[in-house]
């Protein structure tokens, strides 16, 4: 199969050759594997690849033969490596699959490697030490955003048409907006995060993917979710599949526009524009779109001091493990400044502040859950920024603690995080390019707890009023010499 033609089918397109004996799975794999030599030496997405080991009944899924990749934190794949980003959890090799894992091979996915991310998914930039930066598609000086940056660049580049993802304070919807793709996160409870833990981040985290069609997000997730016994969350379970839900009318929504974020810094005029034209486009379609404030049911700066609690003590327990495990010191030889600052900080948070960050979890939720009660979704820019060029993201953080890091982060990433507080779905959609540059612009819908069929509802009536997928980036397999 040449490139030029692997990169013009989305996953289930791909699948739908293979079900009708027009491609084997292992050609699949191997055009894969050839599209990762192609493009990854100029970005960098992809820490390791293996040979396919799934041989899936062809058309026994929607996705069955799909070539995928797996992030490098959160799910295991038995005898792989699992290092999180980080030289202190460098070789750390997983003993057996994860339920998330299982249930991708149960859809025929075959996994063929895995994709950077920063060290702990503790930024929105993928630029770690251990493996180096992760650079876009379509501009290669600059980021991919994070902390699924590897899992963006590579499905953006044309390497696999849909990858792992998990997102704690916007590290789908954020890579997704950087690199011009679709990425949807689900709702909490979604889908299953053991058996090892019960929640990531207190809740916070939740897996997902990134692809370049609404339907393999929504195809992917009808395969892989509900919840696994012992899990300490369940969302409610949908109507209908979620593929079917992409073809169905949304009918009239009522949207609010927010475009000052929380925390109140300035979004850049370009994505502003964007987000003002793609609110004209949601009238355009008989949607009702209004201008709101939305209230968090805490100030941004308890907002932050919570959040940062929450992140810095689970932070603190992940380092400790592993530097018994490998028998490593924690110090700047294995971890990286932000990290250590926050794994410093983590340890001095005590009990009774970590019930009050929890505490602000629930403020947040209801507050959220009440806007949803009087609004379908809300419309924002997913990033108040174009994706900034390498090196530059950590400035004016040098030095900081651990609070003061986090600050840094929902800094560059303000629209997203809330909605991981309070559990509740968002979507990054890439309906918008910066004239002067062609980079993407996301923007993010977000609607109430267990409504995903809502968003990929509007999602698909989105992608035909002005499809994307037409757009290629700079470093695309589909342009290699021996596509």
């Amino acid at each position: 199969m040449k490139l030029s033609e692997y990169v013009r089918h989305d996953g289930v397109g791909l699948a739908d050759l293979v079900a009708r004996g027009e491609v084997t799975v292992a050609e699949l794999a191997s055009t894969a594997q050839r599209a990762c030599e192609a493009v990854n030496p100029r970005i960098n997405a992809v820490v390791e690849t293996w040979p396919a080991q799934d041989d899936p009944a062809p058309g026994s899924t929607p996705l069955a033969g799909v070539p995928f990749l797996i992030k490098d934190l959160a799910v295991t794949m038995a005898g792989k490596r699992t290092e999180l980003g980080s030289r202190i959890a460098a070789g750390n090799v997983a003993g057996a699959d994860s339920s998330l894992m299982a249930r991708f091979r149960r859809a025929g996915l075959v996994t063929l490697g895995r994709t950077a991310t920063p060290e702990f998914a503790y930024s929105t930039t993928t630029e770690g030490v251990l493996y180096g930066p992760t650079r876009n598609p379509w501009d290669p000086a600059r980021g991919s955003g994070g902390s699924s940056g590897g899992s963006g660049a590579a499905v953006a580049a044309g390497v696999v048409p849909v990858a792992h993802a998990t997102d704690a304070a916007g590290s789908i919807r954020v890579p997704a907006a950087a690199n011009g793709l679709f990425g949807l996160k689900p709702t909490r409870g979604r889908i299953s995060m053991g058996p090892d833990v019960d929640e990531v981040f207190n809740g916070l985290a939740v897996h997902g993917v990134l692809s370049r069609s609404v339907r393999d997000s929504a195809t992917l997730l009808d395969l892989v979710h509900g919840p696994e016994a012992g899990d300490p969350y369940s969302a409610r379970r949908p109507e209908r599949p979620y593929a079917q839900e992409i073809t169905r009318s949304p009918g009239s929504l009522r949207i609010g526009l927010l475009t000052r974020p929380w925390g109140g810094r300035a979004v850049d005029a370009t994505v502003l524009d964007a987000t003002v034209r793609s609110a004209r486009l949601a009238e355009s379609l008989g949607h009702r779109v209004e201008e709101v404030r939305v209230g968090l049911g805490v100030d941004w700066e308890e907002f932050l001091l919570a959040n940062a609690r929450l992140w810095s003590t689970n932070l603190v327990t992940w380092i400790d493990g592993f530097a018994t495990a490998f028998g490593r010191p924690v110090d700047s030889t294995t971890v990286e400044p932000g990290t250590l600052a926050s794994y410093a900080y983590g340890q001095r948070v005590s009990g009774v502040e970590f019930v009050h960050a929890l505490a602000m979890r629930n403020s947040v939720a209801r507050a959220i859950g009440r806007y949803f009660t009087e609004y379908d979704l809300l419309l924002t820019p997913t990033l108040p920024e174009l994706p900034v060029p390498l090196g530059t993201y950590a400035h004016g953080a040098e030095g900081a603690d651990g609070l003061g890091w986090l600050r840094h982060v929902l800094h560059r990433s303000p629209f997203t995080a809330a909605f991981n507080v309070a559990g509740t779905p968002a979507m990054s959609v890439p309906l918008e390019t910066d004239p002067a540059t062609g980079l993407p612009i996301g923007v993010q819908f977000a609607a109430g707890y267990g409504r995903e069929d809502v968003l990929f509802r509007l999602a698909g009536q989105l992608e035909r009023a002005a499809p994307w997928a037409r757009r290629t980036p700079v470093v695309w397999a589909g342009d290699h010499p021996s596509a």
